[in-house]
């Protein structure tokens, strides 16, 4: 098993999200969006700060059991998909005897995550894309059946990385997003349905926007170093206080900053 695996899968706090699509918004504001200021940004992280404090998680250096992980947390809970990820890994300790499995045997692995017969399809096939393209010009392929590697991502530029990411099947702005950013600490920000919510309510991101626009919203208002920082504190608020239906505006730390305030009070 990859020696961050374990470690990483317990500590994870993002959010299970589906895969990316348009963020659909129980009420909109009036006012047209516009990017916010750079000291709103900083206000609100500051603020978040004070609540969460500043999360601390190193690089793992493990970029295709970050992939995979992220597949499994689509659609579940993070318990399940750490079970799911565990079982996988434990059958199946190199990623390519996951890719050459029957993918019966991956979807029995992996069915405590949920959804399982969609789900090991889609990790073979992402793994399988890889085989046959493993990287940019120049690393040459082994008829599909050679090692599997991620590691020449920080090598490349972010956005040949990134590129390279989404073209694997399934695999959107939001898992390429967690695989630079956790894996390699790389300048990316992911944007699961926790993030945009709290994001679009502070008038942070455009609400109702597109995941893909509201990627490049969150990558251009996030002081550059600050990317884990932000995500993760984003997701906690989401989590703990700003929730979908109720949010609790009366025991909120940004409700003296939040526009949307006033749309649930």
């Amino acid at each position: 098993m990859p020696r961050a695996a374990v470690k990483t899968a317990a500590a994870k706090t993002r959010a299970a999200a589906p895969p990316e699509r348009t963020a659909v918004p129980s009420k909109r504001h009036a006012a047209p969006w516009k990017p916010p200021s750079r000291a709103r940004v900083l206000r609100v992280r500051d603020r978040l700060r004070g609540v969460y404090g500043i999360p601390l998680m190193r690089p793992h250096e493990e970029p295709i059991a970050e992939l995979i992980l992220t597949v499994l947390s689509q659609s579940t809970n993070d318990r399940n998909r750490d079970v799911a990820f565990l079982r996988l890994r434990t059958r199946f300790p190199a990623w390519e005897a996951v890719r050459d499995a029957p993918v019966a045997e991956i979807e029995e692995a992996i069915r405590p995550g949920g959804i399982s017969k969609v789900k090991s399809v889609r990790i073979q096939a992402i793994l399988r894309a890889m085989s046959e393209r493993p990287g940019p010009p120049g690393r040459d392929a082994e008829e599909g059946g050679g090692e599997l590697s991620l590691d020449w991502l920080p090598e490349v530029e972010l956005t040949e990385a990134r590129d390279y990411l989404t073209e694997l099947p399934g695999v959107g702005r939001k898992t390429a997003a967690c695989v630079l950013l956790f894996a390699y600490g790389l300048r990316d920000v992911p944007v699961d349905t926790h993030v945009s919510r709290v994001g679009a309510r502070l008038r942070l991101l455009e609400d109702g926007a597109a995941f893909e626009r509201m990627h490049d919203q969150m990558l251009a208002l996030t002081p550059p170093g600050q990317e884990l920082e932000l995500h993760v504190n984003l997701l906690r608020h989401g989590r703990r206080t700003c929730h979908a239906r109720s949010p609790e505006c009366h025991d909120c730390a940004l409700a003296r900053m939040c526009p949307s305030r006033a749309l649930f009070t």
